[in-house]
């Protein structure tokens, strides 16, 4: 056990093993990366990261001589993974990068002679600092104090780090998000003029980077502070920027009423305790995304969005299947963006019609229907304070939603007290005439409040129920 601790954070007895057995063959190593800035903050960090003087074979010839697990997971870049009671550890050797040629990986790598030289190659001065229980804290560049002014800062010359990697530019946004971080002035231009490198970086990187600033519920902030990194990232969200919705019901323009939804619907998950749902922060960043191509105005001058939800769930779709997301968020996505602004009562056909659409193969509608709830709420808040009022509404259709889910009140085929067996044992011969009597039925229960039961259903149906 080791009994040396960076500010009351004491490394797992798995990583100390890692590091004894690196000394033990001659070689120098320290922690590295998020460990040692979690640490410093006081937060709890499940990954370790650690530098080695040594080639990666010379560390991977080491640890197993200790008994220990490896695993060559980036052997191209000079890395290994070591594990230790089940502990994954990453050992990389000190490095210096080479010429980038794809905005994204560096052309070579070679062997830096010092941990200050492999330093000098990081992103970020908060993630390019060591620490070693004996020999204490490594900071060249002020990583400390920039956490403690809560400053995202480039290491270097931001332009430069920049065009090494583009991706450095959303993890940049991703590391303020979540450690609710400013990004320094000078690493905040730089993210600006360096935007359009992000077209050489992998779509599915960007998704991953992008789902990581949502899942933060603070992706409304980075829409406002780094528009034009935002629209890099997705290029159909550019054409919102400064478009006037005309409306009395909007204050805001229709970027900025995304990047306010979004706000909201994070903020009020966070207040909540829970953690903001993936598909209702995708579904606050785009719910909207088809606005501008939607617009018209009236004979009052008045500007209107007809079919925006609509095309925005197409659109939706194409984006976030370009940015290769799973197929199951893209389908919650797409579904509340698709109803997001349907008019809707408290009132027991109209809820349950609205999940009867919220429905289908491995949708999770309960819990689509509160997301719907929650989009609406934010959506509502985000428009003009006179229209606020609906909220209060919102909240009603969302208790009388659940207490017709916690009644088992029917708005799917499946839930109906009949099936297709039934109606054959009644005389309808199979094929098409099946389904349009039992989508008749749930009409019924749905809309006249027919009950639920079998001798009811049938006699709706002009049906005798025939027993074998």
């Amino acid at each position: 056990m080791c009994n040396v601790s960076l500010n009351g954070t004491q490394p797992t007895d798995a990583s100390i093993r890692v590091l004894r057995a690196l000394e033990a063959a001659g070689l120098e190593a320290w922690y590295v990366g998020g460990w040692v800035r979690d640490a410093l903050m006081g937060r709890p960090s499940h990954d370790v990261d650690m530098c080695c003087s040594g080639l990666w074979q010379e560390s991977k010839e080491a640890l197993e001589a200790a008994d220990i697990a490896v695993v060559e997971s980036g052997i191209k870049f000079g890395g290994i993974t070591a594990i230790c009671d089940d502990e994954r550890i990453e050992v990389t050797t000190y490095r210096l990068d080479g010429f980038y040629t794809d905005g994204r990986h560096p052309q070579s790598v070679e062997r830096a002679a010092s941990l200050e030289d492999d330093l000098a190659r990081r992103d970020f001065t908060v993630n390019a600092m060591a620490w070693h229980p004996e020999r204490g804290l490594v900071d060249r560049y002020d990583g400390q104090g920039d956490l403690d002014r809560k400053l995202i800062r480039a290491v270097g010359d931001p332009k430069r780090r920049f065009n090494e990697d583009a991706l450095r530019m959303l993890r940049a946004v991703r590391f303020a998000c979540r450690l609710d971080f400013m990004i320094e002035p000078k690493t905040k231009q730089a993210l600006a003029e360096c935007a359009p490198l992000l077209d050489a970086v992998a779509r599915e990187r960007v998704g991953i980077e992008l789902e990581g600033i949502l899942s933060t519920g603070h992706g409304g902030d980075a829409m406002l502070r780094y528009p034009e990194l935002v629209c890099a990232a997705v290029p159909e969200l550019a054409s919102a920027r400064g478009f006037d919705q005309r409306s009395v019901y909007h204050a805001f323009n229709v970027y900025e009423h995304i990047a306010r939804v979004l706000t909201v619907a994070g903020e009020l998950a966070l207040c909540d305790g829970v953690a903001p749902s993936s598909s209702l922060m995708w579904a606050a960043f785009l719910h909207d995304v088809s606005k501008p191509e939607c617009f018209t105005v009236d004979h009052d001058g008045s500007g209107h969005f007809y079919g925006h939800p609509e095309l925005g769930a197409k659109k939706a779709r194409v984006i976030m299947d370009r940015l290769a997301l799973s197929h199951d968020l893209v389908r919650d996505v797409c579904l509340l963006i698709k109803y997001h602004d349907k008019p809707l009562r408290p009132e027991r056909s109209c809820l349950l019609n609205m999940m009867r659409a919220l429905s289908g193969e491995g949708v999770d509608t309960p819990r689509l229907m509160d997301e719907l709830m929650d989009l609406k709420r934010a959506d509502t808040l985000g428009k003009a304070p006179s229209c606020f009022y609906y909220v209060e509404t919102i909240e009603e259709m969302r208790t009388l939603a659940h207490d017709l889910l916690q009644a088992g009140e029917p708005y799917t085929l499946k839930m109906l007290a009949i099936n297709g067996g039934d109606l054959i044992r009644a005389g309808v011969k199979p094929g098409p005439e099946l389904g349009q009597l039992l989508n008749a039925a749930l009409d019924a229960v749905i809309e006249d409040n027919i009950p639920n039961n079998r001798e009811a259903l049938l006699a709706h149906l002009n049906l005798n129920y025939l027993t074998s």
